[in-house]
């Protein structure tokens, strides 16, 4: 009998183990894409365009008062919206998903809600639903999308917080229970549109049980089961998002994006020329995929739904890098640890394939230091240019690696980043100690 129990226990176990794993398995399965993705596009956009001045925060601060704020709903036309010409030029810039604001903090919907009348189909001339355009357009282009939404909403009489300095509220959990509600209609409408990712914003405010970030995952995961949740849901989402700043140590999460502006601005802002150049983001962009993550690049269109020039030259500009080196970008894991090479790296998914992203114009040979496999073949990514290798300081005696050498010459070095790949004999294989003494020689 008890030898029956323990075997009864041991069953279950196991069995509460296989559905951990199965569990594990289902979600790296879903997030697969999202790893493999490497570039996508944020696209802000709303009635923060027409005055070109920062989106909600600008009100939030008081640096405008917010009925004027408010008064750019009249300039916001999108006459000239053209979505299949966004997933078009979104899918030449070598992005593999594209995320979209379907409401900022300000409350103005992009879409025609049933929750409130303030949205673009009932307050502004453009007078139509923007969101399912854009989503029928980039599904044609394959892009993956994603909705961005606010979880707080400044414009909404029912949520607590209005200005800086200025609450409409404490403590009132009718009012807030109806926000809950608002919230929660809002959220089940965008599931109509079967969207593959969720981009929060704007959780710093409550707590995860007030938002209720869990039933908020729970309805979501419901409705659309394979769509993936951002960080900010208060401990519910799926991965890390950090902002502007290239991180210098990889974010815990295993899967992350760095999301990041052209200028300094994430709205249309005229006024804001300080674009970073085409070889400053691949440069950004190959930091993020040496840690194993994604760079997400935010565009943001005008009032009538034109992209401004300089954004379109940039995304054009990576979209040349991106086409030519796609072997060493898409489906790529982190590289090799700092140290071994002067700059950055990335794995194959196989370990196999080691490749080196070159920012510089080098002064003689590559170097790599301690790396134990032998090289079948380099080569120059885009152009598939043979490149000679060579190992110094190998002794026969020591396990320490010698040092690698690769000639790269200036006439196969690409004008913004060159990209070299080794195909490695195994998995790539690295010295970490500390060098060796010769006791014996």
């Amino acid at each position: 009998m008890k030898k029956f129990k323990i075997a009864v226990v041991l069953f279950f176990l196991a069995v509460i183990q296989t559905i951990g794993q199965e569990k594990k398995g289902t979600n790296e399965d879903r997030m697969e894409w999202f790893k493999d993705a490497k570039l996508g596009v944020f696209i802000h956009w709303g009635i923060y365009s027409v005055n070109g001045i920062d989106e909600s925060w600008s009100f939030y601060n008081k640096y405008i008062s917010y009925t004027d704020y408010m008064k750019q709903l009249d300039g916001f036309t999108a006459k000239n919206y053209d979505p299949e010409q966004w997933a078009q030029l979104i899918k030449e810039s070598g992005a593999k998903y594209t995320v979209i604001t379907t409401k900022h903090h300000d409350g103005v919907a992009l879409w025609d809600t049933r929750q409130s009348d303030l949205n673009v189909v009932k307050k502004t001339k453009a007078k139509k639903d923007l969101i399912s355009p854009f989503v029928n357009a980039a599904r044609k282009q394959n892009l993956k999308i994603g909705l961005y939404y606010s979880l707080l909403d400044w414009s909404n009489p029912d949520y607590p917080n209005f200005l800086r300095d200025q609450k409409r509220y404490t403590n009132d959990d009718t009012k807030w229970d109806a926000f809950t509600k608002f919230n929660f209609g809002q959220l089940e409408e965008l599931t109509k549109f079967n969207p593959d990712l969720y981009w929060f914003d704007g959780d710093w405010e409550q707590s995860a049980e007030k938002w209720k970030a869990k039933e908020i995952r729970e309805l979501l995961l419901q409705k659309t089961p394979n769509t993936i949740i951002n960080s900010r849901l208060q401990g519910y989402g799926d991965y890390a998002t950090p902002e502007q700043g290239v991180p210098i140590i990889k974010p815990d999460n295993n899967y992350w994006e760095l999301c990041m502006t052209m200028n300094n601005s994430w709205g249309y802002q005229p006024n804001d020329k300080n674009y970073k150049s085409v070889n400053q983001l691949i440069r950004i962009f190959v930091d993020c995929i040496s840690m194993g993550g994604n760079l997400l690049l935010d565009i943001g269109p005008k009032p009538d739904g034109t992209i401004p020039e300089e954004q379109v030259a940039i995304l054009k500009g990576i979209g040349r890098w991106t086409n030519k080196h796609a072997e060493a970008i898409y489906g790529t894991r982190a590289g090799i640890p700092f140290g071994h090479f002067n700059g950055y790296t990335a794995l194959s998914k196989d370990k196999t394939i080691l490749y080196l992203y070159v920012d510089n114009n080098p002064n003689g040979p590559l170097l790599i230091k301690g790396l134990k496999n032998k090289v079948n073949r380099a080569w120059v990514v885009g152009n598939g240019t043979k490149l000679t290798t060579n190992v110094v300081g190998k002794q026969y005696w020591s396990d320490v690696p010698g040092l690698l050498y690769i000639d790269l010459p200036e006439e196969v070095q690409d004008t913004e980043v060159t990209v070299i790949a080794l195909q490695l004999e195994g998995e790539v294989a690295l010295y970490g100690d500390k060098g060796q003494v010769i006791e014996n020689n």
